[in-house]
């Protein structure tokens, strides 16, 4: 046994401290970023911002709306092939896939239609021996797909997936807004420090890094970045909306949509008939309030990291970690009308 003595980050635990700056408006802002992939020998260019792959948000409705802002959706995995449209953009969508042998063989088929630049290999525990195998076979085969994978929140996974093949490691454990990881294992790590230990491992190798979930405000996106994010998974903002998947739920004059976390009983019931007796649920389900159309909580949040740089100095999404100095604080807000 051992313990870390210093205290790890999350993004409420900190501010960014404001610098002189020479942008006058927050037009003067560029988020569109091109990412060269060492892996896969792609290059890339959007809005670094993502859909998770969760059945309520990794939707075709969400895609439409996404691709069009140069956001990427990621689909979940349970989509059927004939479910896939045949005029996807493949650079503003990624697909999803676990590590069985079912999963081998269904997604061989999917590349084969589709022909996606980007492949996501989720599982929830991104330490197993058997990811980075089935990491290697996907990278032996498909040379040239850009392979996300994850998750993990330590230095030693991130280099190891990325020497494997691996061009974006999903970073995160624990920290969805829906997940109950953390209460039921005791594991994880506050997502800021995550990025931080991550981020600086995956440069040093020439990958990249998603953060993935713990997104609450337009102001935790800057933080993100600054900390070293090249990419941001988020699931909960993007719940709730018309093009998240779900009925509309009415209660007392109130609409909601149900959100849910991929290994809740909720989730598990859907896909595998319940909660095998060998494991626990690790998610939850809510009813989120309806938010309407999507395209304005994207424009917020775009509309809040645009306002970060113009505080800060910086003009692209990539400058914001060098322009980036993290006050560590014991309050961010005033709560009083919270």
């Amino acid at each position: 046994m051992k313990i870390e003595y210093d205290i790890k980050l999350d993004f409420n635990d900190v501010l960014i401290r404001p610098k002189r700056s020479e942008l006058s408006s927050r037009k003067e802002v560029n988020l569109i970023r091109e990412v060269n992939f060492k892996n896969s020998n792609r290059i890339w260019t959007g809005i670094p911002i993502m859909t998770s792959n969760m059945d309520t948000v990794g939707t075709f409705e969400m895609y439409n709306i996404l691709s069009k802002q140069k956001l990427i959706t990621c689909f979940h995995k349970h989509y059927n092939l004939e479910d896939y449209p045949d005029n996807l953009d493949p650079d503003y969508y990624m697909i999803s896939t676990g590590i069985g042998e079912n999963d081998w063989i269904k997604i061989q088929q999917l590349i084969q239609q589709l022909s996606p630049h980007f492949l996501c290999i989720d599982v929830a525990n991104g330490y197993m021996s058997s990811l980075t195998t089935f990491v290697k076979k996907v990278r032996n085969k498909y040379p040239n797909i850009t392979l996300a994978c994850g998750n993990v929140v330590s230095r030693e996974m991130v280099e190891d997936l990325i020497l494997n093949g691996v061009d974006i490691v999903k970073i995160g454990i624990g920290n969805g807004s829906v997940c109950t990881t953390r209460l039921q294992t005791g594991v994880g790590m506050p997502q800021l420090s995550a990025i931080l230990e991550c981020s600086d491992a995956a440069h040093g190798l020439g990958g990249y890094i998603i953060s993935d979930g713990g997104i609450n405000v337009p102001g935790d996106l800057g933080k993100a970045f600054g900390g070293g994010a090249d990419f941001i998974m988020m699931g909960s903002i993007f719940s709730g909306h018309k093009e998240s998947a779900g009925e509309i739920i009415e209660e007392k004059g109130q609409k909601y949509k149900l959100y849910y976390g991929m290994s809740s009983k909720t989730a598990m019931t859907k896909y595998s008939g319940g909660v095998a007796n060998y494991r626990s649920s690790e998610g939850k389900a809510v009813k989120v309030k309806y938010k309407g159309y999507v395209i304005n909580t994207i424009e917020d949040m775009l509309g809040g990291l645009r306002s970060t740089c113009t505080y800060i100095g910086a003009k692209r999404i990539k400058d914001i970690p060098k322009c980036t100095t993290f006050l560590k604080v014991n309050n961010q807000v005033n709560k009083l009308f919270n």
